[in-house]
């Protein structure tokens, strides 16, 4: 037996007893093992937590609430700076008709991402956030923000991160989501978005979001120009978190989409994208929930579910992937045959079907 196959036996009787490899293994499978072999290490991981051919998904829509931001990231091709031409806040009544739209489509989730509006107070959100939870009740569930939204408001209000949680879970949230995170590392964060908090404030916020009995997710986009160094450091963050907190009800990978951004690039593989997300289940084993994305790749997202993945959500907007070249599909039964002809089950999951966060007096 050569070497590579002897320490592909070694990690993988490591992790079919239940160890847990870390990041020098970690870096080894992705540069030596092969796709079948890596995908059968995640089967194993996923197979902890979900039977073989069960599979859950979703309907749902993210709503960009504003495209005004001062955040300048140089990967985004929605954003437009306060006073530019072509920028834009949702009324209120745009945003139910949006909501409407939704549930008539037989969805009951929606996510709210927009940026860094300045002219946006505390106030305008709780506002909202408190009409649509007594418009729609429990009929549909929404993401409040991403994180990286929540940071800036809290900051703007003059708030810490555990009052600011507060003032969002009086006016009826439940979720803030992991969003914003992109590559969780200062030198990736330095190289485009420094105008966006820490890696550091990032966590932090988390750890209040949590403490506040809010619920919230992990999540991670690859493509950019980011290393194999930093991919690992993401994600061994993630897990030391979920660690920590048990907190994060699931982790989402998707790609970065180059067109019209100010970096560019060209758009990895899918069969890099499927790699990657086979890495993040292994390396992941706290997290229970891995979502593969259709909103980057389309239907061949459906194959993540080989990779370790056992969720997924059905689109039916995101301006700011699709301004980035994202298409989005609504024949949700073709999506769902290639599930199907893969040989998984799909089922629709509310996600108010996610576990509840964890409390811990040690945050």
């Amino acid at each position: 037996m050569s070497m590579v196959s002897c320490a592909i036996a070694d990690i993988a009787d490591k992790v079919n007893r239940g160890g847990r490899i870390d990041s020098d293994e970690a870096r080894w499978l992705w540069l030596n093992a092969g796709d079948a072999e890596i995908r059968s290490l995640a089967s194993t991981v996923r197979a902890r937590s979900h039977s073989p051919r069960a599979c859950t998904y979703m309907v749902m829509r993210i709503i960009n609430y504003t495209n005004v931001c001062v955040a300048q990231c140089d990967y985004c091709a929605f954003y437009r700076l306060p006073g530019q031409p072509g920028g834009y806040v949702l009324s209120r009544d745009a945003v139910f008709a949006k909501l409407d739209e939704l549930l008539a489509l037989g969805g009951d989730l929606a996510a709210f991402n927009g940026g860094f509006n300045p002219h946006l107070p505390l106030d305008y959100y709780c506002d909202l956030f408190s009409a649509i939870r007594a418009r729609y009740g429990d009929r549909l569930e929404f993401y409040a923000l991403t994180i990286a939204e929540f940071l800036y408001l809290a900051d703007h209000a003059k708030l810490s991160y555990g009052a600011a949680a507060e003032r969002f879970k009086q006016a009826g949230v439940r979720w803030i989501t992991g969003g914003g995170s992109e590559i969780l590392t200062e030198d990736f964060r330095a190289r485009h978005s420094k105008f966006k908090y820490t890696v550091a404030q990032f966590f932090e916020a988390q750890r209040a979001i949590l403490s506040a009995g809010l619920k919230t997710t992990a999540t991670m986009v690859i493509g950019f120009d980011e290393s194999l160094e930093e991919r690992l450091e993401h994600l061994e963050r993630t897990r030391r978190f979920q660690d920590q907190t048990g907190g994060l009800a699931s982790f989402l990978c998707w790609t970065y989409k180059p067109y019209f951004t100010k970096i560019g690039g060209i758009e990895i593989s899918t069969e890099e994208y499927l790699r990657h997300l086979a890495l993040c289940r292994i390396y992941l084993d706290n997290i229970a929930r891995i979502r593969t994305s259709v909103l980057t790749q389309n239907e061949r997202a459906l194959e993540g579910l080989q990779y370790g993945a056992d969720d997924f959500d059905l689109p039916i907007e995101d301006e700011v992937t699709q301004k980035a070249g994202a298409t989005i599909s609504l024949d949700f039964d073709r999506i769902l045959d290639v599930a199907r002809q893969l040989g998984f089950k799909p089922e629709y999951r509310h996600v108010s079907n996610s576990p509840a966060p964890y409390h811990s007096d040690s945050f």
